[in-house]
């Protein structure tokens, strides 16, 4: 497997980025199963893992940290912090006094006492970013954590926190997180150029559209949510965008076909192609899941395919607007109206 820069920090990563969500209560329950898909992925040369705290509520970190042993030098390791982890209300969120308290969590469960990334996993619209790239550059300091990133950041978002990072003499986000699929191209529009301008690496969520693009779900076959975490209006198959989608799924099945390629390589592929992305993040919940998902590293899309998928999705466009997570409600329709 060929490995990239991780925007520059110097830090080398392979091209698909082992996501952890589904592994634990969430996903599989068997602990085995999961450590044992964990490291076929790092045997297959995957060399990035991206976890959460609050993925099965810190379980999907015990599980990493579990399938670590004795690998973790070997691995770039990085989790997130943000989303509640209790019923008080400074279990969550970006504050001095929650990152404290939650990066000495993960450390606890993941087994090290190092974090390779660490990253805020949604933007605040209540809170100065200063407060929370103060307290990660305290953390940088203390030997905690090596580098720090965003996720689900718009790109007026990402400015704000490189200019408060220079402005105050502070560690800045290498890193961007953003949901990115045949079907979510909203990131070509601005965040994809804003990273790419200030030099940050981009590892992309959901490239297979959360099931959309699986090869299970067609016009004949409409998706049901298998997860607590789906939001249910992105598989509300009443609405107009998501039978746009199911259409669009069609004919891009027919081009991965007579591309000689399965959906799913067709998918990934066609995110890790892009030179403003790093690595996406995959996040199989079985072996044959991730079996299907790993050939698509050394897939190279003809610019013919590429054309192709631009006429069923043009760039900059998300089929359904529900599916994009970034930018808190800022890139919302009704909010640029008002």
């Amino acid at each position: 497997m060929d490995y990239r820069l991780l925007g520059r920090t110097g830090v080398e990563v392979s091209p698909l980025c082992l996501g952890t969500m589904m592994f634990g209560p969430w996903g599989n329950q068997d602990v085995d199963d999961s450590i044992r898909v964990i490291h076929h992925a790092l045997d297959a040369g995957i060399n990035f893992v991206d976890t959460a705290d609050v993925y099965s509520g810190g379980e999907s970190e015990e599980i990493v940290g579990k399938a670590l042993t004795g690998r973790r030098d070997d691995v770039v390791l990085a989790t997130k912090f943000f989303m509640p982890m209790g019923k008080g209300p400074n279990q969550g969120g970006g504050s001095r006094k929650w990152i404290m308290q939650a990066v000495e969590g993960s450390l606890r469960r993941l087994g090290t006492d190092y974090l390779d990334l660490y990253q805020v996993h949604r933007p605040s619209a209540v809170m100065d970013v200063d407060e929370t790239l103060g307290a990660l550059t305290d953390l940088v300091r203390q030997g905690k954590v090596r580098y720090i990133g965003s996720s689900s950041y718009s790109g007026s978002q990402i400015v704000e926190a490189q200019v408060a990072a220079r402005d105050r003499n502070l560690a800045r986000f290498v890193t961007e997180q953003p949901p990115y699929s045949l079907l979510v191209r909203g990131i070509e529009q601005d965040v994809l150029p804003t990273t790419l301008r200030y030099g940050m690496g981009t590892l992309t969520y959901s490239p297979l559209a959360g099931g959309w693009l699986s090869g299970k779900w067609r016009t004949d076959a409409a998706p049901v949510p298998t997860s607590a975490a789906r939001p249910s209006a992105r598989f509300d198959m009443t609405s107009v965008a998501n039978q746009r989608k199911l259409e669009v799924v069609d004919a891009l099945a027919r081009v991965a076909d007579e591309a000689g390629l399965t959906l799913i390589q067709l998918a990934i592929a066609f995110v890790i192609n892009h030179p403003g992305v790093t690595s996406a993040i995959i996040g199989p919940r079985t072996m044959e899941q991730l079996v299907s998902q790993l050939p698509a590293a050394d897939v190279t899309l003809s610019t013919e395919v590429l054309d192709r998928i631009d006429e069923l999705v043009a760039p900059g466009v998300t089929l359904n607007p529900d599916d994009n997570s970034y930018g808190a409600t800022e890139l919302l329709p009704a909010e640029r109206r008002r």
